[in-house]
C-alpha cells in the first residue's frame, strides 16, 4: 500500500459513523473501519451524546503526544469520564447503530415522499442528510414549522435544501413534513 510506503497515516472523520455504517449500502463494519485505518472517531453528538467524539488510535505512532497536545490546547476535560459514559451505554445493546438506523430509515422515508411529488435532489443519499431540490415557494413554507437551510441555489426560483433527521426524529414528525411536501405546490 502505498501510503505505507510513504509512511502515511490514515485518519478517518467519524463525525456521522453511525449513518454511515447503518446506511442500506454500507458493506462495512465498525472492525473493518478499525483494521484499515490508523486513527478514526466516533461520532457522539449527531447520534444521541450530549457532548464529544471517541478518538480511537489503531497506531500508537499517531498517539504518543496526544495527551500532551490536548492539555496544551486547553480540550483536556478534567472530568473526562463523563463522556466515555456516554459512550458505555451507547454500545450498550447497539444503542448507537439503533439510533442512527432509525434517523436513515426517517430519512429515506421523507426522501421517498419528495420523489413521489416528483421534486429532485441534489445528490442520492442513504443516510439521515437528503439533499431535495424544491421550490423557493415550498421552502419558504416548510420553514414556517421545520428547521433546515438552504444548501445550494439552483436558479432562481428553486434551491437544494440540507434536511436531516437524528437520533431524536420522531416518526409524527416525519409523517407531518411528508403531509406537508405532498399539500405543497406542483413541481415546476
Amino acid at each position: 500500500m502505498l501510503e505505507k510506503q510513504l509512511n502515511l497515516f490514515l485518519f478517518m472523520d467519524g463525525a456521522r459513523l453511525g449513518h454511515a455504517l447503518t446506511a442500506q449500502a454500507n458493506d462495512l463494519t465498525l472492525s473493518d473501519v478499525s483494521n484499515l485505518t490508523d486513527v478514526f472517531y466516533i461520532g457522539g453528538t449527531k447520534n444521541g451524546a450530549l457532548f464529544g467524539e471517541a478518538i480511537v488510535f489503531k497506531n500508537s505512532q499517531v498517539c504518543s503526544e496526544f495527551d500532551y497536545v490536548l492539555k496544551q490546547r486547553g480540550a483536556l476535560l478534567t472530568k473526562g469520564r463523563m463522556l466515555g459514559i456516554q459512550f458505555y451505554e451507547l454500545f450498550k445493546e447497539d444503542l448507537y447503530f439503533v439510533l442512527a438506523e432509525k434517523a436513515n430509515k426517517y430519512a429515506a422515508q421523507i426522501a421517498e415522499a419528495i420523489k413521489e411529488v416528483g421534486y429532485e435532489f441534489l445528490t442520492e443519499s442513504a443516510t439521515d442528510q437528503i439533499f431535495p431540490i424544491l421550490p423557493k415557494t415550498v421552502i419558504a413554507s416548510l420553514h414556517e414549522k421545520f428547521a433546515f437551510y438552504v444548501w445550494k441555489e439552483i436558479e432562481e426560483s428553486r434551491a437544494a435544501i440540507s434536511l436531516i433527521t437524528s437520533w431524536a426524529t420522531d416518526q409524527k414528525s416525519v409523517d407531518e413534513i411528508i403531509e406537508d411536501i405532498k399539500n405543497s405546490s406542483v413541481p415546476e
